[in-house]
């Protein structure tokens, strides 16, 4: 199962006014058992990283082109750098709470 995120286009009544804009709208898996779509949390923590990853690269690209003269729309870099700065912050908090989860645990068993 997936929800969307991201862009509205179509998603809201009355959207079809923003023709000619970039939903950007993506589908995020919802976690459930690991049954349910038989990847471990290592393997989905892999996963988010790489998409971490792939942001940085994707807003790197568009700022080097847009910084060499292409067609490329302001909007768009500043877009994709900002949608890989929040992705960076969001791993750095689920880091943050892992490790402090994990502190915890410590604590507990001593």
């Amino acid at each position: 199962m997936s929800l969307p995120i991201g862009g509205i286009g179509g998603r809201l009544p009355g959207a079809g006014a923003l023709s000619g804009l970039d939903s950007g709208a993506r589908l995020v898996p919802v976690l459930g058992p690991k049954g349910a779509e038989g990847s471990s949390f290592g393997d989905t923590l892999t996963r988010a990283i790489n998409e971490v990853s792939d942001a940085q690269d994707s807003s790197a690209e568009l700022t080097s082109r847009f910084l060499r003269g292409e067609n490329v729309e302001l909007h768009q870099v500043m877009a994709a750098g900002e949608e890989a700065g929040i992705a960076l912050e969001m791993m750095l908090e689920v880091r943050n709470k892992v490790t402090e989860a994990y502190r915890t645990l410590v604590a507990i068993q001593s």
